[in-house]
């Protein structure tokens, strides 16, 4: 099986290479915290340079729960316009286009000035940097509902604008990902204890989902293998999850892994596990195809095709390449003409782990940056450099948000949205 073979979803619908351009958050939304020219001209390099598949960084289902204060929202119809020509953008080369749909559950910084949900009242635990944090507090089963018609709500507005599916959040730490975890979910309702309980919300809501999109329209699951964090969510765990899944009209699980206080996603695990250079999570994806009868993707850490090639030959169905296609977006379309580019950001080796994770993703950000602006990539800027005007970017956006946040419900009667009760 070549990297470059088709592949056929369970919903009939075919992607036309096992490459997918995973996830990052770009933070690059406009004023409106809608897709900004910049993104547009971001997904349109990543249109051209070939993947199969095309992902969205992260769409708040809420604009009160942000992961970032230059992330998109789609929480009604105010601005489709721009989440059409987004769309049209991401799949002029052919791609299938998803939104990735998340909430932030508790890593959502403080400064961002909303009151922060979890599952339970459990703070990060980032060492210094916890400060940046509040504690959140444990939602109570009418937040959870309106969550779930949120998530609902986002899907049924992306396929209007276009786009071919959806990706569900459940990794990296953020709400669902919390929800699955016994270290930050110590609910003793419907919605924690045993591990049926901790996976409800996210079996929920890919039903609350499907139920709105067409069948022809994509719905997948980005899950953690593994929190990689002492007592929290394990590959055993992911399996169970992944066998839940069967079933419920779900075409893709993604596996990656790690949160903010464990980034495993960067090739760090707290509870001293070595991981592979690349492909940090093919062990378990191997693992997690012995229970799952849907498409398994597997992203992390690739960036050369016979890497990419191992991955697919060994039965997982498709490789998300992130890092790699921020520094070339045209590497699945150089491959394919026979060359062997292996685009790289040298690591980071800063004894502060939380810091040096940081700068990595900063790193990356300014490679996107690049991109949006039409201008070539460098992965070797300074990482201090890098974390620097990021931190800069990020204070002018947060001010940005605070000033959309104060006037948005007023302005756009988000309290007369039928489908959702907003709380404070």
């Amino acid at each position: 099986m070549s990297v470059f073979a088709p592949l056929m979803l369970p919903n009939g619908s075919t992607i036309k290479n096992r490459i997918a351009k995973a996830a990052m958050e770009e933070n690059m939304a406009d004023a409106d915290q809608a897709p900004s020219e910049a993104l547009m001209r971001l997904y349109q390099a990543w249109a051209d340079g070939g993947a199969g598949l095309i992902i969205t960084g992260n769409v708040m289902v809420d604009g009160r729960a942000m992961t970032g204060p230059g992330g998109v929202v789609l929480q009604d119809d105010q601005q489709l316009a721009k989440f059409k020509r987004w769309a049209r953008i991401g799949r002029s080369g052919g791609a299938q286009f998803w939104l990735q749909i998340n909430h932030p559950g508790r890593q959502m910084q403080a400064n961002l000035g909303q009151k922060t949900w979890a599952p339970s009242a459990v703070p990060l635990d980032l060492g210094t940097l916890s400060k940046r944090f509040a504690t959140p507090h444990a939602m109570p089963p009418a937040v959870i509902e309106e969550v779930i018609q949120r998530f609902a709500n986002t899907a049924r507005l992306g396929e209007a604008a276009g786009f071919t599916g959806v990706e569900i959040h459940a990794a990296h730490g953020y709400l669902l990902s919390q929800f699955l975890s016994p270290l930050t979910n110590q609910r003793t309702d419907e919605w924690g204890g045993s591990l049926a309980n901790r996976a409800r919300l996210l079996l929920e809501i890919v039903k609350a989902v499907r139920a709105v999109v067409s069948p022809g329209f994509a719905v997948a699951v980005k899950l953690n293998s593994a929190d990689f964090q002492r007592g929290g969510f394990t590959a055993d765990d992911a399996k169970k999850v992944v066998a839940l899944l069967d079933g419920l009209g779900v075409d893709l699980v993604e596996l990656s892994g790690g949160s903010y206080e464990a980034p495993a996603m960067q090739g760090e695990a707290r509870d001293g596990r070595t991981l592979a250079r690349e492909a940090y999570f093919v062990e378990f994806a191997r693992d997690i195809q012995t229970v799952a009868t849907l498409p398994v993707m597997v992203t992390g850490g690739v960036r050369r095709r016979r890497v990419a090639e191992s991955v697919v030959q060994s039965g997982v169905d498709m490789v998300g390449i992130g890092t790699a296609l921020a520094i070339d977006p045209y590497l699945p379309r150089d491959w394919l003409q026979g060359q062997d580019n292996a685009p790289q950001v040298p690591p980071i080796t800063w004894k502060n782990k939380a810091l040096a994770s940081l700068a990595n993703m900063a790193v990356v950000k300014a490679q996107l940056r690049k991109l949006s602006r039409a201008r070539k990539p460098d992965p070797n800027v300074s990482p201090l450099r890098a974390l620097i005007l990021q931190q800069l970017s990020m204070a002018l956006r947060t001010r940005q948000y605070r000033r959309w946040a104060a006037e948005y419900p007023h302005h756009h009667g988000l309290k007369k949205t039928p489908l959702m009760t907003v709380l404070s």
